[in-house]
Protein backbone atom coordinates (compact mmCIF):
# COMPACT_ATOMS: atom_id res chain seq x y z
CA UNK A 1 0.00 0.00 0.00
CA UNK A 2 2.83 2.43 0.87
CA UNK A 3 4.45 1.86 -2.53
CA UNK A 4 1.09 2.52 -4.21
CA UNK A 5 0.69 5.84 -2.39
CA UNK A 6 4.26 6.88 -3.21
CA UNK A 7 3.74 5.91 -6.85
CA UNK A 8 0.56 7.96 -7.17
CA UNK A 9 2.19 10.90 -5.41
CA UNK A 10 5.12 10.77 -7.85
CA UNK A 11 2.77 10.75 -10.85
CA UNK A 12 0.74 13.71 -9.56
CA UNK A 13 3.85 15.70 -8.62
CA UNK A 14 5.44 15.11 -12.03
CA UNK A 15 2.24 16.07 -13.83
CA UNK A 16 2.03 19.41 -12.05
CA UNK A 17 5.78 20.10 -12.03
CA UNK A 18 6.29 19.42 -15.74
CA UNK A 19 3.05 20.91 -17.06
CA UNK A 20 4.59 24.42 -17.37
CA UNK A 21 7.31 22.84 -19.55
CA UNK A 22 4.59 21.20 -21.59
CA UNK A 23 2.85 24.52 -22.17
CA UNK A 24 6.14 26.10 -23.29
CA UNK A 25 6.67 23.18 -25.67
CA UNK A 26 3.21 23.67 -27.19
CA UNK A 27 3.88 27.38 -27.77
CA UNK A 28 7.28 26.83 -29.39
CA UNK A 29 5.86 23.98 -31.48
CA UNK A 30 3.26 26.36 -32.89
CA UNK A 31 6.13 28.72 -33.77
CA UNK A 32 7.72 26.08 -36.01
CA UNK A 33 10.05 24.29 -33.59
CA UNK A 34 7.98 21.11 -33.34
CA UNK A 35 10.82 18.65 -33.99
CA UNK A 36 13.19 20.18 -31.43
CA UNK A 37 10.42 20.49 -28.86
CA UNK A 38 9.36 16.87 -29.45
CA UNK A 39 12.89 15.69 -28.64
CA UNK A 40 13.05 17.88 -25.53
CA UNK A 41 9.68 16.67 -24.31
CA UNK A 42 10.48 13.05 -25.02
CA UNK A 43 13.73 13.24 -23.04
CA UNK A 44 11.87 14.73 -20.07
CA UNK A 45 9.19 12.03 -20.33
CA UNK A 46 11.81 9.30 -20.74
CA UNK A 47 13.58 10.45 -17.59
CA UNK A 48 10.29 10.42 -15.70
CA UNK A 49 9.42 6.94 -17.01
CA UNK A 50 12.80 5.47 -16.02
CA UNK A 51 12.43 7.05 -12.58
CA UNK A 52 8.95 5.51 -12.14
CA UNK A 53 10.20 2.05 -13.15
CA UNK A 54 13.05 2.32 -10.65
CA UNK A 55 10.76 3.69 -7.94
CA UNK A 56 8.31 0.80 -8.36
CA UNK A 57 11.18 -1.68 -8.46
CA UNK A 58 10.19 -3.60 -11.58
CA UNK A 59 12.64 -6.33 -12.52
CA UNK A 60 13.13 -5.32 -16.14
CA UNK A 61 14.29 -7.44 -19.06
CA UNK A 62 14.56 -5.42 -22.28
CA UNK A 63 15.76 -7.00 -25.53
CA UNK A 64 16.03 -6.03 -29.18
CA UNK A 65 16.58 -2.29 -28.81
CA UNK A 66 19.11 -2.55 -31.63
CA UNK A 67 16.13 -3.24 -33.92
CA UNK A 68 14.69 0.24 -33.39
CA UNK A 69 15.52 2.53 -36.37
CA UNK A 70 17.59 5.51 -35.29
CA UNK A 71 16.08 7.72 -37.97
CA UNK A 72 13.28 7.77 -40.53
CA UNK A 73 9.58 7.11 -40.14
CA UNK A 74 8.31 3.80 -38.79
CA UNK A 75 5.67 2.25 -36.52
CA UNK A 76 5.90 0.29 -33.31
CA UNK A 77 3.13 -2.33 -33.18
CA UNK A 78 2.60 -3.59 -29.65
CA UNK A 79 0.28 -5.69 -27.54
CA UNK A 80 -1.48 -3.63 -24.89
CA UNK A 81 -2.11 -5.17 -21.49
CA UNK A 82 -1.92 -2.15 -19.19
CA UNK A 83 -1.76 1.61 -18.85
CA UNK A 84 1.83 0.99 -17.74
CA UNK A 85 2.76 0.05 -21.32
CA UNK A 86 3.14 3.71 -22.29
CA UNK A 87 5.57 4.22 -19.39
CA UNK A 88 7.64 1.27 -20.59
CA UNK A 89 7.71 2.49 -24.18
CA UNK A 90 8.64 6.01 -23.12
CA UNK A 91 11.52 4.56 -21.12
CA UNK A 92 12.96 2.24 -23.76
CA UNK A 93 11.89 3.34 -27.26
CA UNK A 94 14.89 5.63 -27.50
CA UNK A 95 13.23 8.29 -29.66
CA UNK A 96 10.05 10.40 -29.70
CA UNK A 97 6.85 8.76 -30.86
CA UNK A 98 3.19 9.57 -31.23
CA UNK A 99 0.07 7.50 -30.71
CA UNK A 100 -3.66 7.66 -31.32
CA UNK A 101 -5.84 8.25 -28.24
CA UNK A 102 -9.62 8.28 -27.90
CA UNK A 103 -11.14 11.76 -28.00
CA UNK A 104 -12.67 11.38 -24.52
CA UNK A 105 -9.20 11.92 -23.03
CA UNK A 106 -9.37 15.51 -24.28
CA UNK A 107 -11.72 16.19 -21.36
CA UNK A 108 -9.23 15.13 -18.68
CA UNK A 109 -7.09 18.05 -17.43
CA UNK A 110 -3.29 17.65 -17.56
CA UNK A 111 -3.57 14.28 -19.31
CA UNK A 112 -4.88 16.03 -22.43
CA UNK A 113 -1.88 18.39 -22.42
CA UNK A 114 0.59 15.54 -21.95
CA UNK A 115 -0.91 13.45 -24.71
CA UNK A 116 -0.63 16.44 -27.04
CA UNK A 117 2.95 17.37 -26.21
CA UNK A 118 4.06 13.74 -26.47
CA UNK A 119 2.73 13.54 -30.01
CA UNK A 120 -0.66 11.99 -29.34
CA UNK A 121 -3.54 12.38 -31.82
CA UNK A 122 -7.13 12.33 -30.60
CA UNK A 123 -9.53 10.25 -32.67
CA UNK A 124 -13.32 10.37 -32.84
CA UNK A 125 -14.21 6.81 -33.83
CA UNK A 126 -17.90 7.72 -34.10
CA UNK A 127 -17.23 10.29 -36.82
CA UNK A 128 -15.71 8.64 -39.90
CA UNK A 129 -14.54 11.87 -41.55
CA UNK A 130 -12.82 13.13 -38.42
CA UNK A 131 -11.27 9.71 -37.79
CA UNK A 132 -9.85 9.65 -41.33
CA UNK A 133 -8.38 13.12 -40.86
CA UNK A 134 -6.68 11.96 -37.66
CA UNK A 135 -5.26 8.87 -39.35
CA UNK A 136 -4.01 11.03 -42.23
CA UNK A 137 -2.18 13.27 -39.74
CA UNK A 138 -0.45 10.20 -38.34
CA UNK A 139 0.48 9.01 -41.83
CA UNK A 140 1.92 12.43 -42.67
CA UNK A 141 3.95 12.39 -39.47
CA UNK A 142 5.45 9.01 -40.34
CA UNK A 143 6.27 10.11 -43.88
CA UNK A 144 7.99 13.16 -42.41
CA UNK A 145 10.30 10.86 -40.43
CA UNK A 146 8.41 10.44 -37.17
CA UNK A 147 7.49 7.34 -35.21
CA UNK A 148 4.03 6.20 -34.18
CA UNK A 149 2.80 3.43 -31.89
CA UNK A 150 -0.12 1.18 -32.84
CA UNK A 151 -2.01 -1.00 -30.36
CA UNK A 152 -3.90 -3.25 -32.81
CA UNK A 153 -5.93 -5.03 -30.12
CA UNK A 154 -7.95 -1.81 -29.84
CA UNK A 155 -7.98 -1.68 -26.04
CA UNK A 156 -6.12 -3.03 -23.03
CA UNK A 157 -6.28 -6.81 -22.68
CA UNK A 158 -6.25 -6.63 -18.85
CA UNK A 159 -4.68 -10.04 -18.27
CA UNK A 160 -6.63 -11.87 -20.99
CA UNK A 161 -3.56 -12.59 -23.10
CA UNK A 162 -2.99 -11.41 -26.67
CA UNK A 163 -6.34 -10.41 -28.17
CA UNK A 164 -7.22 -10.55 -31.90
CA UNK A 165 -6.14 -7.53 -33.92
CA UNK A 166 -8.88 -5.19 -35.08
CA UNK A 167 -9.45 -5.07 -38.87
CA UNK A 168 -7.66 -2.09 -40.36
CA UNK A 169 -5.64 -1.45 -37.20
CA UNK A 170 -2.38 -1.33 -39.17
CA UNK A 171 -3.64 1.34 -41.57
CA UNK A 172 -1.17 3.93 -40.24
CA UNK A 173 1.74 1.71 -41.20
CA UNK A 174 0.42 0.26 -44.46
CA UNK A 175 -0.74 3.55 -45.96
CA UNK A 176 2.56 5.19 -45.02
CA UNK A 177 4.43 2.09 -46.27
CA UNK A 178 6.41 2.36 -43.08
CA UNK A 179 8.71 -0.24 -41.52
CA UNK A 180 7.19 -1.94 -38.47
CA UNK A 181 8.91 -2.92 -35.23
CA UNK A 182 6.81 -5.52 -33.36
CA UNK A 183 6.84 -5.07 -29.57
CA UNK A 184 5.91 -7.72 -27.00
CA UNK A 185 5.26 -6.53 -23.45
CA UNK A 186 4.80 -9.14 -20.74
CA UNK A 187 3.99 -8.53 -17.08
CA UNK A 188 2.80 -4.91 -17.24
CA UNK A 189 -0.73 -5.82 -16.09
CA UNK A 190 0.70 -7.19 -12.85
CA UNK A 191 2.40 -3.90 -11.97
CA UNK A 192 -0.82 -2.18 -10.94
CA UNK A 193 -4.06 -3.15 -12.66
CA UNK A 194 -4.31 -6.72 -11.39
CA UNK A 195 -5.53 -5.52 -7.98
CA UNK A 196 -4.85 -1.77 -8.20
CA UNK A 197 -1.84 -1.93 -5.95
CA UNK A 198 1.65 -1.19 -7.17
CA UNK A 199 3.88 -4.28 -7.23
CA UNK A 200 7.54 -4.81 -8.08
CA UNK A 201 7.12 -7.65 -10.57
CA UNK A 202 9.21 -8.99 -13.47
CA UNK A 203 8.41 -7.18 -16.73
CA UNK A 204 9.72 -8.02 -20.18
CA UNK A 205 9.84 -5.75 -23.22
CA UNK A 206 11.05 -7.25 -26.50
CA UNK A 207 11.53 -5.22 -29.69
CA UNK A 208 11.37 -7.54 -32.69
CA UNK A 209 13.17 -7.33 -36.00
CA UNK A 210 11.92 -4.71 -38.44
CA UNK A 211 9.27 -5.78 -40.95
CA UNK A 212 9.22 -3.79 -44.19
CA UNK A 213 5.62 -3.28 -45.30
CA UNK A 214 6.78 -2.29 -48.79
CA UNK A 215 8.08 -5.85 -49.29
CA UNK A 216 4.54 -7.23 -49.04
CA UNK A 217 2.18 -6.88 -52.05
CA UNK A 218 -0.50 -4.23 -51.46
CA UNK A 219 -3.36 -6.73 -51.85
CA UNK A 220 -1.87 -8.98 -49.16
CA UNK A 221 -0.94 -6.40 -46.55
CA UNK A 222 -4.23 -6.33 -44.66
CA UNK A 223 -4.22 -10.04 -43.82
CA UNK A 224 -0.66 -11.32 -44.19
CA UNK A 225 0.97 -8.43 -42.35
CA UNK A 226 -1.48 -8.64 -39.46
CA UNK A 227 -0.99 -12.40 -39.12
CA UNK A 228 2.79 -12.04 -39.33
CA UNK A 229 3.01 -9.44 -36.58
CA UNK A 230 0.51 -11.27 -34.40
CA UNK A 231 2.64 -14.40 -34.71
CA UNK A 232 5.85 -12.57 -33.78
CA UNK A 233 4.32 -11.01 -30.66
CA UNK A 234 2.56 -14.21 -29.60
CA UNK A 235 5.76 -16.26 -29.95
CA UNK A 236 7.69 -13.74 -27.85
CA UNK A 237 5.04 -13.70 -25.14
CA UNK A 238 5.00 -17.50 -24.98
CA UNK A 239 8.80 -17.83 -25.11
Amino acid sequence: MIKTIIGFAAVVFAAFALTPLGIVVVVFSLLGLRRSMAILMYRAAQGWALFMIKLIGCKMTVTGRENIPRQGGFCFVSNHGSIFDIVLLLAYAGRPFGFVAKKELLLIPLINIWISVLGGLFIDRKNVRKAIRTINKGIARIKAGGAMIIFPEGHRSRGQGLLPFHPGSLKLATQAEAPIVPVAIDGSYEVFERNYRVKAVPVKVAFGKTINTSDIPVADRKLILSDQIYGVIKKELEG
